[in-house]
């Protein structure tokens, strides 16, 4: 894992892009702010009161935070009140009141979001102290879905101690965070997001997408079975170039022999590195069942989809892991 990590942020450190912390005084925040600067992973960021955040900052002997940009929310500047007027003028034919925009402003998910709209950033991360649906409210407000993609997802990286599975053990899940019924149209997309995220992101370089069920290749009938075959086939049809195969069971698409057995000929089975899933209830139960039984580290979620980057954390997340989600952010598109 740790091999996989110091890649991620030198692939990372490559691209140097500018990303927008919106928590600026949280302490881990703060932290990893402090280790993006010192290793010149990315240019920083960061959203709250300038001096609470320096006092923070020089509480825990951090003394590079100068090198940060320091955005107030509170503060009029011509910057922010840019970002205001735009603001009302894209959600304008939603209801948006000229109030309404100065008040969300304020708020520094919302700034961060228009930031990035703006280009001031390339991405955002955020959620140390917020729920998912804080995150994705603003991003998908003001960012929307990438064009031609219908549905935001949450994808996670596997790296298993099992060298034998995916690529050199590591695997891409999805959706595991975001929607938790998605149709067959969506499912299409999802598998083509995902793939994307694996190269971009994972150092996945050919991905090879299994679309999940109870069933392989018809063994069983019913309409859960009926919606990833039909997935399937839109995303054979939609993406040609991608590896794509289902619906398939996860043994199938894992080992070998059982894909022998199974699914003959396929171009993915037993050889699978993205594993697609029906469900947010199960792809969120396998992630968590190989993370917790079969000793794997779970790396995510990774918000995929979204028009510009921005990505999550989770409320127990540490300063080593807003640096990993900061470098993911930079690898994205």
């Amino acid at each position: 894992m740790e091999k996989f990590i110091t890649g991620l942020r030198e692939r990372a450190k490559a691209r140097r892009k500018r990303i927008v912390l919106c928590e600026g005084e949280d302490t881990r925040i703060i932290a990893a702010a402090q280790e993006i600067i010192a290793t010149e992973m990315a240019d920083v960021v960061l959203i709250g009161n300038p001096v609470k955040i320096k006092m923070l900052a020089e509480a825990a002997g951090n003394k590079l935070l100068d090198k940060a940009t320091i955005i107030d929310p509170s503060e009029p500047t011509p910057l922010r009140n840019d970002l205001e007027a735009e603001l009302l003028r894209l959600r304008e034919k939603k209801g948006m009141t000229a109030e309404k925009a100065a008040e969300l402003i304020a708020n520094p998910v919302y700034l961060g979001v228009m930031l990035v709209h703006a280009g001031f950033a390339h991405g955002m991360v955020g959620g140390a102290a917020l729920p998912t649906s804080d995150i994705l409210r603003p991003a998908l407000q003001i960012l929307k879905t990438k064009p031609g993609v219908s549905v935001c997802s949450g994808a996670f990286l596997i790296v298993s101690p099992h060298k034998e599975f995916g690529t050199d053990g590591r695997l891409l899940l999805a959706d595991c965070a975001v929607t938790p019924d998605p149709t067959a149209e969506q499912l299409a997309d999802i598998a083509q997001v995902t793939a994307k995220t694996a190269m971009a992101v994972c150092d996945i370089p050919q991905p090879k997408v299994a679309m999940m069920s109870f069933s392989t290749k018809g063994s069983a009938k019913h309409p859960l079975q009926d919606k990833m075959a039909q997935a399937t086939l839109l995303a054979q049809e939609r993406y040609p170039d991608l590896p794509v195969d289902g619906e398939m069971q996860l043994d199938a698409a894992l080992v070998p022999s059982v894909a022998q057995a199974k699914a003959p000929g396929s171009p993915v089975a037993g050889q699978a590195n993205v594993l697609i899933f029906p469900d947010l209830n199960s792809g969120n139960l396998v992630y968590k069942a190989m993370q917790r039984f079969g000793q794997a580290y779970a790396f995510g979620p990774i918000l995929q989809g979204i028009g510009k980057p921005v990505n999550d954390l989770s409320r127990g997340c540490t300063a080593d892991d807003v640096v990993n989600t900061a470098a993911i952010v930079c690898l994205m598109d």
